[in-house]
Formats: structure tokens, sequence, C-alpha cells
């Protein structure tokens, strides 16, 4: 081991002392961190996938750049026989030289991390994500930097050894590839995408180190390590002597051991989740449903034995997810894995559960084909069943494999009303949110009637929760009283209320008043009026074609808010696009808390402006701060033991949750921000008391907005980086450069001085 950290010490140290590796390592920042910055700053999450999606291609040609001359040149120069004349063994030799070269390697990646921790000082960013994404890309290096090692030891010419190193890592990023795969039948295509690095790769940057991609780059490493081993052992043995037909057996032995390791490395479990919020681990809320099962769940999984490569992780993480349900439930989960063809017996029955088979081009014949496969679930219980048709993303599905459960499993559905008229707007104005709403609740609409028309006595006992949204006309006496009444004897409500709504033919907002002012004040809540902006994080609108353009404007009076607390409401939640929204005000902070908020550039605009895009803000100094937009009012902790019963279980008020918009939930807004869904969602679970499933649904991988407080803070993580970061390496190579010519023992300081 001594004599392997000499050759380790020695190869590191050497390339601090010639400008090439300098070079090297500059180009590849340069080229790492220019290609990136735009796709991070253009996209305005805050994230590193840019980058580390450019990093396998740039590493593909960066590190055989480096690698090549380590055993060529001692090859070429005639020092490798002399090396293994030394008290050491070719092994020593071959993991010296490849712990150097790693380590010089991990020396250039570690010239991102500025760019890494820049991004998380700026952002909410998820630091266990940004881990995990430099453990992968470590592992990455370390397959490649063995490869590279190989390509040298085969050959005494560098360039020979460069192209062989890029030949080869080009040929395991390519397999990952569908291009590559689409012309190969199914199995041998599936197994050449489990050889692909970039398969274990993006499995790794997600944040999660599995056991099965830890394994395959170990091993990969040592393969090729093992042949640069063979073929350095080789030259000091006879051709014909059993020591070197050992050697090549062995080796040999050595490699098809460890493919067939990985193409069998579906078998293996083990993993850890270092993102912050533990995204692919189950959550407490799914653990206590399935705790709570005293009945058998089977859940079907119909999977075609070939699948496009694209589908691969997919699928891992599917049966990974199925897996834990299993080993959750006390045996109470029984998963099947169905592998069904084009026809049979297994495809009928996929199609009888409502799963649809899914399409795909193969080659074959020198032509394109039409196949088709499956991928989809199925959730039974006692003669009834819920089906996901085909799994898209693994993103919610844990989600939607719970809630399933739960709504086959119980016994009654809780009852949520929409209340109507004033205005107010009914289920169908929010197409997702009742969808979403029904898999758990009884979703009906309730007439609060008109001025002249007495409203309906709404009753807890009968009603889990209400949900006001949008009402643009002061309620009546009748109207107001039969809600503040269902209120105080322990109903919930969702109130999504708006300060303004835009006049029909000009971008003008009229003020809107709903007569409840004061009796959320009673209850610590003052209702603002004006329109909320956030000149610092907001949305993009298009402002339409300019000529030959389409141009993009950001839109303060479309905010994105971010939670203001530690409400289970926005357990996770990053971010809400809102429209137009109203503020209100914490009277009563024992009572009430704020629950939403725009950053410290939020302001509010009075009624009665024009909000349209094309004209910017200018506020008056001093007038900017944080404006909270939603606030949850909670009338006391619950007396019943039962949860799920809702509100009937409660004494007193009950709960509260006010936003000042409605139109956050219209079909667009949904689309664009998934989030939105989310928080409402929550927020009637919270009411209703039955919050098991909110830890689940809130579970987002998005990344979170990267918002900069000032042009020069963006300007120093981009600039800094960019230029300073390489002009700092270009720094060090110079200084080390010259101090080693003045040096007495540097070649060629005789010639140079005379």
């Amino acid at each position: 081991m001594r004599q392997t950290w000499r050759v380790a010490r020695r190869e590191f140290r050497s390339y601090f002392d010639h400008p090439t590796a300098y070079i090297l390592v500059v180009a590849f920042l340069v080229l790492a961190l220019f290609l990136s910055f735009r796709s991070i700053f253009t996209s305005g999450a805050a994230t590193l996938r840019p980058l580390f999606d450019l990093l396998p291609w740039l590493l593909a040609v960066f590190v055989p750049a480096i690698t090549m001359r380590s055993l060529a040149e001692e090859r070429r120069s005639g020092t490798l026989g002399w090396l293994l004349a030394q008290p050491m063994s070719e092994l020593d030799l071959v993991v010296g030289k490849f712990l150097g070269d790693w380590m010089f390697v991990l020396v250039a990646l570690a010239g991102t991390l500025p760019t890494a921790l820049g991004i998380l000082a700026a952002s909410s960013a998820d630091p266990g994500i940004v881990v995990g994404q430099y453990i992968g890309v470590a592992l990455l290096a370390a397959e490649l930097v063995a490869i590279g090692l190989f390509a040298s030891s085969i050959t005494a010419n560098q360039i020979t050894a460069f192209i062989v190193g890029a030949m080869i890592d080009f040929a395991l990023i390519l397999a990952g590839l569908r291009f590559t795969q689409i012309g190969l039948p199914g199995p041998l295509a599936g197994a050449v995408g489990d050889l692909s690095v970039l398969t274990h790769f993006e499995a790794v940057t997600r944040g999660v180190i599995d056991l099965r991609d830890v394994l395959y780059f170990v091993t990969a490493a040592g393969v090729f390590l093992a042949l640069a081993y063979w073929a350095v052992a080789r030259e000091r043995l006879s051709r014909g002597r059993g020591a070197f037909r050992r050697l090549r057996t062995g080796t040999m032995a050595l490699v098809v051991g460890v493919v067939a390791l990985n193409l069998l490395g579906g078998h293996i479990h083990g993993r850890l989740d270092l993102t912050r919020n533990h995204l692919f681990t189950l959550s407490k809320g799914t653990r206590s449903i399935l705790g709570g099962l005293d009945d058998v769940v089977t859940i079907k999984f119909f999977v075609s034995s070939s699948l496009p490569s694209e589908v691969d992780l997919t699928r891992r993480d599917v049966q990974d997810l199925l897996a834990d349900y299993r080993s959750a439930s006390d045996g109470h989960v029984h998963v099947q894995v169905v592998h069904p063809g084009d026809k049979g017996p297994e495809a009928d029955q996929a199609q009888s559960l409502g799963v649809r088979p899914i399409q795909f081009n193969v080659v074959r014949n020198d032509e394109f084909q039409v196949k088709r496969g499956w991928l989809g679930l199925a959730v039974m219980y006692a003669g009834q069943h819920q089906t996901i048709p085909v799994i898209q993303s693994t993103a919610d599905l844990e989600y939607r494999l719970t809630s399933a459960i739960a709504a086959l499993t119980r016994r009654s559905k809780p009852r949520v009303a929409f209340l109507t008229g004033f205005g107010a707007r009914g289920p169908d104005s929010y197409g997702s949110l009742q969808q979403e709403l029904s898999k758990q609740y009884d979703v009906n609409t309730v007439a609060l009637g008109t001025d002249s028309a007495a409203a309906p006595v709404l009753s807890p006992d009968s009603l889990s929760a209400v949900i006001l949204a949008g009402p643009t006309e002061t309620l009546g006496d009748s109207a107001l009283h039969a809600l503040e009444a269902y209120l105080d004897a322990g109903g919930s409500g969702l109130l999504l209320l708006p300060s303004n709504q835009l006049s029909p033919r000009m971008p003008i907002t009229r003020p809107v008043s709903t007569g409840l002012a004061p009796y959320l004040a009673g209850r610590g809540v003052k209702l603002l009026e004006g329109v909320v902006y956030d000149l610092r994080s907001n949305e993009r609108v298009n402002l339409g074609q300019q000529g030959i353009f389409s141009v993009v404007k950001n839109y303060p009076f479309w905010p994105v808010v971010g939670p203001a607390g530690n409400s289970l409401i926005t357990h996770q939640l990053q971010g809400l696009s809102l429209a137009w929204p109203g503020a209100l005000q914490i009277q009563d902070t024992t009572r009430a808390s704020p629950l939403l908020q725009t950053t410290a550039s939020g302001g509010i605009e009075p009624v009665g402006g024009s909000v349209a895009p094309q004209e910017d803000i200018r506020p008056a100094p001093g007038s900017q701060g944080v404006q909270v937009v939603a606030a949850v009012v909670d009338g006391g902790p619950p007396t019943g033991a039962d949860l799920g019963a809702g509100a009937a279980s409660r004494q007193g008020p009950g709960r509260l949750v006010v936003v000042r918009d409605a139109g956050f939930l219209r079909p667009d807004f949904v689309r664009n921000n998934p989030q939105n869904l989310v928080f409402a969602a929550n927020a009637v679970d919270w009411l209703t008391q039955d919050e098991s499933l909110i830890s689940i649904r809130s579970k987002d991988r998005t990344p979170p907005e990267l918002v900069f407080e000032s042009s020069v803070t963006r300007g120093l993580l981009k600039w800094g980086d960019l230029v300073g970061i390489p002009l700092l390496f270009v720094a060090v190579g110079f200084v080390r450069i010259l101090r080693r010519r003045n040096h007495p023992g540097w070649p060629g300081r005789e010639e140079v001085a005379a």
C-alpha cells in the first residue's frame, strides 16, 4: 500500500508541473460553466441539472486527455521497465496511477463547487441533491479514469491512447440513448442500457445513492483496472508459461463475472435517500395508512418484458416503491408483477382493469415498426379497483397509490361543498381541484341563495368543510348568517376572497367586497384593499409577436409567493403562482398566522389602476415589503378521537384558510404550476382534519425558483465563477511553474540560464 500511495502522489503532483494540464482544466471549466449558466439563468430554477447533464460528455473528452500519458509515456520513454524493477508490483503501479489521475480530475471538478455553493446560498435548493450529484460525478470520473488508464496501458502512443479511451467512453454513453437502442432486439437493448453510464449516473444525481448504481461504477472501474494490470503484467511473462495463461484466464473471468453481476443487479436492494424531504422514501402518511389496513390490498403491476430504455429508471423506481409498500404493510399489501404480451390472457386482464397499452418504435428489417407494451398499475380491494393506466412519472406515484388505497378501504367519504351564489364559483370552474378532491371526498354544491332568498342551513354534522371561491358580490344577510353560524359551530372553510376583479374591456381593476371583513376581523384577520405585486418573484407573460420576435416579460401582478411558516398545508411546497391577489393583515397572532407571503420586494397598488403588462411599476420609496396573501385560523384542537370524522368532532369555532385570490386554481395556472393544486388539496385535508395524505401529496421534485436579491448578486455568481475560477487556476499554475523553473533541480534550467 505504501508503494501505491507513492506512485499516486508522484502522478498527482506531476500534473501541476506541466502547463498542458492547466490548459485542459481551464478549457474544461470554461466550457462546462459557459454552456450550463445560460440554461440555469434562463430557466429560473435553482438546480445544477444543466451542468451535470453536460458533464458526462465533457468528461468523455477531458479524462482521456488527462490519462493518455499515464502509462503510454512511461512505455515510450522506457521508464516503465525501470519502475517495475523497483520494489513495487504491477498492481501498485496501476492502482497508484489510477488514484493520482482520479484525484486530479476531482480537483478539476472542484472548480464547479463555487457555482453550487452560490446557487445554494441564493435559493432554497436541496443540498442533498447537490451532494448526490457530486457523488455521482465522482463515481463517473472513477470509471472514466480507469478506462483512460486501460487505453494508455495498451500503447506507447499518447494520441492512440486518447482515441481509444474516448471511443470507449462515448460507446458507454451512447449505449443509453434512444437512437442507439431503437434498432436492437428487446432483451439486448435492455442489457445494453443496464451497462450504460448515463442510466446509472442519472439515477445517482437525483440525490439517491442506490447500491446498484454504486456497484456498477465500482465494478466497471475495477474491470478496466484489471485489464490495465493485465496489459502491464503480461510484458514480464512468457506467453507460453502457465502464469501468463492464468493471468489471461483470471482477467477474462473477472470481466465476464462483473458484466453478469451488473445485468443481474436489479435484484439487489439498498439505497440512501439524501434529499432534504426524503422524496424517494415512504412518508409517514403512507406508513400510517398501510399500518392501519385490516385486510389484504392487491397491487398488480403490468409491465412488458421489453420496453424502451427511457422508462428503465421509471420501471426500477416503481419496483422499489412497491417493495417498500409490501414491507411497510405488515403483509397486508400483496404485489403481483404481470408481464403481458401483445395478446393473451394477461393483456386481456390489463385492459379489463383499465390499464392502457403504450406504443413505441423499434427498427426491424431496416424499417420502423410500432410495438405495444404495458406500464401501468391496478389497486384491488374487496371487489373494487382503481387504476393508473400509464405510469409516465414516479414523482407523484406514492400519492396516487396511497390515495387509491385510502379511498378503497375507507368506509365512507366526508362531504365537502362548494358554496355558490353572489358570483361565487362552483366545482366546474376548478376541474382539477374537483377531480383531486373526488378521490377522497363527496364533493357537492350548496347554493347560498340571493338577497331575497333564505340561505340553507349549514351543519358541521353533514359537511366536513365548505369552499367559498371568488364571490364578486356582497353576501346577503341570510347567507352571511348561515356561513358564520356554520363556522362558529365547528365547521371549517376554505375562503378564496379576491380583493378585486378586472374590467371586462380594459386591464383595470375594480374593488370587490364580500361582506365577510367584520367576521374575519373578529377571528384575527383583516382584509386589505389593493392589488399585490412582487418585483422580485413573479411569473412571465407573453406580450405577443413584436415583428419576428415573441416578447416575454416579467409580470409583477402575478407574484410567485412562498410559505410564510411551517404549516402542514405548505409542507415541502416551494412557491404558488397567484393572479392579481389582495393582501391581509394578521391582527391576533394567537388565533391566526400567515400562510403565504411575497418576498421583501412586494407591494400593494390601489384598486382602480391599470395592470397592463406593458406598464412598469414605480413604487414609492419605502413602500415595499413582505405582503401576506393567505392566512390560517385554527379554532382550537380537536376534541374527538377520530380525526378523520371531520369538523363534527369539534367544539367552538372551526378552522379557516383565507386566500386573497381565487384565480390561482384556474386550469391554466394549475397547468403551469401544479403546486397551486397541491396547496388547495392540502388545505381541504387540513380543514377536515384528514391529514395523512398531506405529507405525501406535498412531495415535490420540482426545483425551487432561483431568485437573486439584486443584479449585483446575479452578476457576481455568474462572472465570478465563469471568469474568476478559471483565472484562479491560471494564477496557481503560473506561480507553481515559475517556482519550479527557478528551482535548482528543474530540468533544463542550466540550458535556459546559458
